[in-house]
């Protein structure tokens, strides 16, 4: 699934290239990016959970090379780092709280690749747009933050809805993660550069953890929420 992405970003890239049927641009943009980003892993079974709140910054690429009518048209790349995982909500099986805790944090470098529409000013004004496109990560690093102590059965088995434990020690089986994201923002231009606020929600279309018959979770894959601020300045400008 992931060459069937990676394939129609390439093939619209060709087109905004060599096919272009507006007014022709021929715009590079480089600059910085930070935010936040809020995660859950969808579990199956599932896993109660809060949002794994965790910032995100990154390196950004824009080239613009088409207006169509009103709509701006650009390809955009990003190289960013956020912590992924999930925070657990930790209740035992009549749903009450328990003072347990417990936190995974992975470390991601991501590679979103973004088709960009935009509508608006696109000098010296504002300029409302939308972007989707896939994106790959690579889980370099994992750490866990836990209670000292956990409330257990008599067998010394941790109390979990669905006795849910086999995440607990338990390191990520897929590094790779691929996905799809879309989102989008307004871009604020002035003579400095341009000034991005955007929000994003990131699928997940692979599984941390294995997922064939012999495995404890048959899905077990990202969901975030992004927030951001970005600066990007002209490299280049025709």
């Amino acid at each position: 699934m992931l060459k069937k992405y990676l394939a129609l970003l390439f093939f619209s890239t060709a087109l905004c290239a060599q096919a272009q049927v507006g007014e022709p641009r021929s715009e590079l943009c480089v600059g910085v990016n930070a935010g936040v980003s809020l995660n859950k892993i969808d579990f199956t079974p599932t896993i109660q959970q809060y949002f794994h709140v965790s910032p995100i910054i990154g390196v950004s690429f824009r080239y613009t090379c088409e207006k169509y009518f009103s709509t701006v048209c650009a390809l955009q790349a990003e190289l960013n780092y956020t912590s992924l995982g999930w925070r657990e909500n930790i209740i035992d099986k009549e749903s009450n709280p328990l003072p347990d805790t417990y936190r995974r944090d992975l470390h991601y470098l991501q590679l979103p690749l973004l088709a960009r529409l935009g509508w608006g000013r696109e000098q010296r004004g504002l300029m409302f747009y939308v972007l989707a496109g896939p994106q790959i990560g690579y889980c370099f690093g994992e750490s866990t933050t836990q209670s000292a102590e956990w409330t257990t059965d008599d067998a010394g088995v941790p109390i979990r809805p669905g006795n849910v434990t086999h995440q607990y020690g338990k390191s990520v089986d897929h590094k790779l993660d691929y996905g799809i994201t879309a989102g989008l923002g307004l871009e604020l231009s002035t003579k400095i550069g341009h000034f991005d606020l955007e929000g994003r929600y990131y699928y997940g279309l692979g599984d941390i953890y294995g997922n064939s018959k012999k495995d404890f979770f048959s899905r077990s894959a990202n969901g975030t929420i992004i927030i951001k601020l970005a600066y990007l300045m002209n490299l280049g400008k025709k």
